[in-house]
C-alpha cells in the first residue's frame, strides 16, 4: 500500500525533485508500471482545460468619485455591470451583452480588454443621497486604475459535457455552436484526458482551497460550482483568482453567433498523488470518459439522448449517428488544454507552485435540480385552431381562393394525395398568382419549405419562431405530418394580451 503525504510532496518540491507529469503521461505510466508502481514514481499530476464557460465574471472596485456616488446603473462600454452592492462595486458578467453592439460585444469582451491594459468607457448613473449625492459620471479608466478586480466563476470547468447535434431540418444555433439540420454535425467540449475533475472524480484532493491554474495565474477553487452534480458525473467549481495577474493567453473573449458571447477560461489543478487510488484515477483516458449526444432540436430542458459516446471516438473527428459518418468538432482547445497543463507542470517542478490539502472537500453526494415552475406554461394545443381547413396540391389557385374567401382566413396548407402536409398557400399568393401567367395549380404558387409547429411545444418557442422567421401562421403536424391545426401571430397575441 503506497502512502504520500502532502507535507512530503511540498518538500520534494521545494528541495528540487518532485516527479510531476501531465494527465496525458500518466494514462501511460500507469499503463506500464501500474498504479501501485506509478503511485511511487510520481509525486504531481497535472490538468488542464481551455473551453467557452459563460458562468464567469468579474468584480470590481472603482474607488470613490467627488463628489462620491452611489452607483446605482454602471456600464462598461455600453455592457451593463451588477452594481446592486456596495457604492462602487459592479459585477460583469461574460454573457451580458452590449446596449449597443449586441452580440458583437459583451461583459467577456469587456473582461479581455481589462487584461490587454485597454481604456474601458464608464458611465454611471444613481438617484442621489445625502451621503452619496452625485446622480452621473462618465469616466475612462483601465485595470490599473481598478482596486480589485477579481474573478469570480460561479460554474467552470465541468467534469465533463454532454455532446451537441440537431435532429430538424434547419441550423440552430446554440451554446454548443451552430448545429447543422438532420444531424449534419456534432459539437462537444472538454479535455478528455486532461480533464480536472474527470481525474480525480472523488474529489480526494479537490476542494475549498485547492491552488489552481487560473488564467495564466495563481488562483484557488473557492467551493463547488452552480449546477454541481457529482452524482451524474458533472461536477464543477466556482473559482477565484486576480484579473491583474492574469494573460489574455489564457482568457478570450468569444462571440457565438445568433447566441451571445462568452469567455474561453485556461484552468488547471495540480493533483498530488498520495495513493494508488489516486495514481489509477489520474490515469484515465479519452477513451474512459463517457457522455451523451443529444437532440439540441428539440427546444426542451429534457433533450432526447441520440446515443453515447467516449470522448476517443469524439477527438477521432466523426461518430456514427443513424448509420453515417457525422462529422464533430470541439469547442474548446486541446492543445490549449495541454499546454496549461504543461505550463503547470513547469511552476510545480520549478518550485513555484504548491498543492495542499482543502480546507473542505466538495460534495460527493449532490444532483442538479430543474426548476419549481408554480404555473403551466401554454402550449401550442391551449390555442391553436384545430378545425383547419387543408387544400389538395393539385388543387387550382382559384379553388384556393374560394376557399380563404368562404372560411375568413389567409392562410392554407397544401396537404399530398395521402393527407400530408407538402407547403402552405396565403391570400397574397393567390393575389400573385391572378398577375401572373402559368400557375394554375396550387403546388405552383405555395411555399414548400413550411415553418411547422408540434402540438407540444411551448407557446414561448412558437412565438420565436413566428418572430424569426417573420411569418404570421404555422401548420401544427403530427409526428407523420398529418396537419392538426394551424397557430397565427394573432393567436399567440391575444394569449400574452390575456397574460398582462
Amino acid at each position: 500500500m503506497v502512502e504520500k503525504s502532502i507535507e512530503e510532496i511540498n518538500r520534494r518540491i521545494k528541495e528540487g525533485n518532485v516527479n510531476v507529469v501531465t494527465a496525458e503521461e500518466m494514462a501511460g505510466i500507469v499503463g506500464e508500471l501500474g498504479a501501485k508502481e506509478a503511485a511511487k514514481e510520481v509525486d504531481v499530476v497535472t490538468t488542464g482545460t481551455f473551453g467557452a464557460m459563460c458562468s464567469s465574471g468579474v468584480w470590481l472596485n472603482f474607488g470613490h468619485s467627488e463628489p462620491p456616488m452611489k452607483m446605482n446603473k454602471v456600464f462598461l462600454n455600453g455592457v451593463e455591470a451588477y452594481s446592486g452592492v456596495a457604492a462602487v462595486d459592479a459585477f460583469i458578467g461574460a454573457g451580458q451583452l452590449s446596449e449597443t453592439e449586441g452580440f458583437d460585444y459583451g461583459g467577456a469582451h469587456v473582461i479581455e480588454d481589462l487584461i490587454r491594459g485597454k481604456s474601458i468607457d464608464l458611465h454611471a448613473t444613481s438617484y442621489g443621497t445625502d451621503c452619496y449625492p452625485r446622480k452621473t459620471l462618465d469616466t475612462t479608466l483601465n485595470i490599473y486604475d481598478l482596486n480589485q478586480a477579481i474573478m469570480i466563476n460561479p460554474r467552470n470547468g465541468y467534469q465533463k459535457y454532454n455532446v451537441a447535434t440537431n435532429g430538424i431540418n434547419r441550423t440552430i444555433y446554440t451554446y454548443m455552436g451552430s448545429l447543422l439540420p438532420n444531424y449534419g454535425n456534432v459539437t462537444y467540449s472538454g479535455a478528455g484526458v486532461l480533464s480536472p475533475l474527470s481525474n480525480d472524480p472523488d474529489y480526494q484532493t479537490i476542494g475549498v482551497g485547492t491552488p489552481i491554474f487560473l488564467g495564466g495565474a495563481k488562483g484557488h477553487i473557492i467551493g463547488e460550482g452552480t449546477q454541481h452534480s457529482p452524482e451524474t458525473n458533472f461536477g464543477t467549481l466556482m473559482l477565484r483568482g486576480d484579473l491583474k495577474d492574469m494573460s489574455a493567453d489564457y482568457i478570450r473573449a468569444a462571440n457565438f453567433h445568433e447566441y451571445g458571447t462568452s469567455l474561453y477560461v485556461g484552468m488547471g489543478i495540480p493533483i498530488p498523488i498520495l495513493n494508488e487510488q489516486l495514481a489509477q484515477s489520474t490515469a484515465v483516458t479519452d477513451k474512459d470518459v463517457v457522455t451523451n449526444v443529444l437532440d439540441y432540436g428539440v427546444p426542451s430542458r429534457d433533450r432526447p439522448v441520440i446515443r453515447k459516446v467516449n470522448y476517443e471516438e469524439l477527438r477521432s473527428g466523426s461518430i456514427e449517428i443513424n448509420g453515417k459518418d457525422t462529422p464533430t468538432s470541439s469547442m474548446s482547445s486541446f492543445k490549449k488544454s495541454r499546454e496549461i497543463a504543461e505550463e503547470l507542470k513547469k511552476w510545480v517542478a520549478a518550485g513555484d507552485f504548491f498543492v495542499n490539502t482543502p480546507s473542505q472537500r466538495l460534495p460527493a453526494k449532490a444532483t442538479c435540480k430543474p426548476m419549481r415552475q408554480t404555473t403551466r406554461n401554454p402550449l401550442v394545443q391551449d390555442i391553436m385552431a384545430k378545425d383547419v381547413v387543408v387544400i389538395d396540391e393539385n388543387a387550382t389557385f382559384h379553388e384556393a381562393a374560394k376557399m380563404i374567401m368562404e372560411n375568413t382566413f389567409s392562410h392554407l396548407p397544401v396537404v399530398s394525395e395521402d393527407g400530408k402536409l407538402v407547403g402552405i398557400v396565403t391570400a397574397w399568393d393567390i393575389s400573385k398568382a391572378v398577375a401572373e401567367t402559368g400557375c394554375n395549380y396550387v403546388k405552383d404558387i405555395m411555399t414548400k419549405k413550411v415553418l411547422t409547429s408540434n402540438a407540444t411545444d411551448p407557446i414561448d418557442i412558437a412565438a420565436r419562431n413566428l418572430d424569426m422567421k417573420e411569418v404570421s401562421a404555422m401548420p401544427v403536424i403530427d409526428k407523420d405530418r398529418y396537419v392538426i391545426g394551424i397557430i397565427t401571430s394573432n393567436d399567440i397575441s391575444k394569449l400574452f394580451a390575456r397574460r398582462r
